[in-house]
């Protein structure tokens, strides 16, 4: 039995990658993307590429697949070779804008598109993250929003584009993903996540007030919603909940994820399957050094001067005459002067789209992530930087490696610090301090945000010979991506799938959860067998438990 699922804001697929690599006994899909929907140009090709990619059986790709990675046919010809499957593809990978403005799709195409995909399955899920900008604390603070506006800003109410497919299409399971800010994001009249929490466990009732559709008949019994990291037995529609709103809150980095991500996951189970969800288990964190392990090091790229191998070194060992030096704290001028030493350029330069490489093997899961027909690393190339930016990296790395966190801004000797008003008002009143960060290599990473598409400055990498921020492919790793998931569009873009993505590792984790809630149900509704293990870790399927699936 293979279940479908509807992924809609779909990203770069993230989520449904998760869900997607889970196997069974068989080495075969346990779930399937019947239909992903995301509107964004090049996460849209991301996502359809990755579709052609799953066409073939686990493990099994074709191997012109790879030739496309390593630059050796174009994406074009890789699709003209295999028609068939880049036909499946467009039909799984929706280029589409859900939500009632303008360029949006009609309601009653979305409804087509989902029937058709589902072909009469009436088991499946549901999942994707409505966009979050607007629930941001960050966003808010810039915007200065005390309270948001439901009627005036239309990504507040995306969500209830959600609802409306439970509401009409009645999924038996659904996840939804969100930004923490969801949690403290007010209108004026109440709290955003307590009307979401409400209006997803009734989404028939909620769906004909909002979409005024009151003589279409529904039948969807509404759905009880559960926290993934606490375990509680009673439903959000009890008069007092069981779950507080932080109890939906998924530290990503207590979960095996090298991160520190936290995002509102819930969980829904249709309120006739009569089933509750086990929750997450809890592992030692991963610091980003055990996924990082493995990738060619890197020089950083030259922006407004020649970018050449010797510009670079030439740059960075222009910081041995600074005179700040003299004021300089005797531990960290001894790191920099250390590093200068033993200064050397990398082999691979500043990296390219794809780099033949031998052994790009991470220390943790290497199972997940590597795939050896790769023959090497793809979207890894180094930004391009100014040459100021490369010495306050370097001096960031060597000051994290010496005292073993990031420097503020008051760390920094003031001839490093960019001359303008934010830098000074952010030390003086201590907002935005740590604009520099070096991402520490025996911690998990601070969280990948698509702000990383903007500059480094935020990621800046933790080896002081390499004097650059994150690759994508770095990002990726943090973020979970196996190796062999290519990231289309402009670099820019690249960073902003990855920083927008659920980690699909997390998302895996979930799905093991989500099957264990199929099989209990499914097995009880088609056969009343019971005796089973329904707490096995890795979630997959016995040969007697197919037997009685079907």
């Amino acid at each position: 039995m293979t279940i479908p699922i509807i992924d809609i804001f779909a990203g770069p697929g993230g989520l449904g990658e998760g869900f997607s690599a889970l196997l069974n006994e068989k080495n075969e899909r346990i779930f399937k993307i019947a239909l992903s929907v995301e509107k964004d140009k090049y996460a849209h090709e991301t996502l359809k590429l990755r579709s052609f990619f799953r066409y073939f059986p686990a493990g099994k790709v074709t191997p012109d697949y790879y030739s496309f990675v390593k630059g050796e046919i174009t994406l074009a010809k890789l699709y003209e070779r295999h028609p068939e499957a880049e036909k499946a593809a467009d039909e799984e990978a929706w280029h589409a804008t859900l939500g009632d403005g303008d360029g949006a799709v009609a309601h009653d195409e979305v409804d087509k598109r989902i029937e058709k995909a589902l072909n009469g399955t009436k088991d499946w899920v549901l999942i994707g993250g409505p966009p979050c900008q607007a629930y941001s604390v960050v966003g808010r603070s810039r915007r200065q929003e005390k309270f948001l506006d439901e009627e005036t800003d239309e990504r507040v109410g995306l969500y209830k584009q959600y609802l409306r497919i439970l509401a009409v299409h009645n999924p038996s399971v659904f996840v939804m993903e969100n930004v923490k800010g969801l949690l403290s994001a007010k209108t004026a009249q109440n709290s955003i996540f307590s009307k979401i929490l409400s209006d997803l466990s009734k989404p028939v009732e909620t769906y004909q007030k909002d979409f005024g559709d009151k003589g279409k008949i529904l039948n969807c019994p509404g759905y009880k919603i559960y926290s993934l990291v606490v375990k509680k037995r009673e439903s959000l529609l009890a008069e007092y909940p069981e779950f507080e709103p932080t109890d939906f809150l998924i530290e990503a980095e207590k979960y095996g994820i090298p991160q520190t991500r936290h995002r509102v996951i819930l969980l829904g189970v249709r309120n006739d399957i009569d089933v509750v969800p086990s929750t997450l288990r809890k592992e030692k964190e991963v610091p980003i050094s055990k996924v990082l392990n493995g990738l060619p090091g890197l020089r950083g790229g030259l922006s407004r001067i020649e970018d050449t191998d010797e510009a670079w070194k030439r740059t960075i060992e222009n910081i041995r005459n600074a005179d700040f030096l003299q004021t300089m704290n005797e531990q960290v001028k001894q790191m920099m002067f250390q590093q200068l030493d033993n200064l050397k350029v990398s082999e691979f330069g500043t990296g390219k789209d794809y780099l033949k490489f031998e052994n790009t093997l991470p220390d943790y899961k290497p199972e997940w992530y590597s795939d050896e027909k790769l023959e090497g690393v793809c979207n890894h190339a180094s930004k391009m930087h100014m040459e100021s930016d490369l010495l306050r990296y370097f001096f960031a790395a060597c000051f994290a490696r010496v005292k073993g966190f990031s420097p503020k801004l008051d760390d920094f000797p003031v001839a490093l610090l960019p001359d303008h008003k934010n830098i000074k008002q952010g030390s003086k009143e201590q907002k935005f301090d740590d604009r520099f960060r070096v991402q520490l290599e025996d911690k998990p990473a601070k969280t990948i945000t698509s702000h990383i598409s903007k500059d480094g400055h935020y990621y800046i990498h933790p080896d002081p010979s390499q004097c650059r921020s994150f690759t994508v492919r770095e990002a990726a790793r943090i973020q979970t991506f196996p190796d062999n998931y290519y990231f289309c569009g402009p670099r820019t873009q690249q960073f902003h799938q990855v920083g927008n993505a659920v980690p699909p590792l997390l998302a895996n984790k979930i799905a093991v959860i989500v099957n264990k809630v199929f099989r209990s149900f499914m097995i009880d509704k088609q056969c009343n067998y019971t005796n089973l293990d329904l707490n096995r870790p890795d979630g997959k399927i016995s040969m007697e438990e197919q037997f009685y699936i079907g």
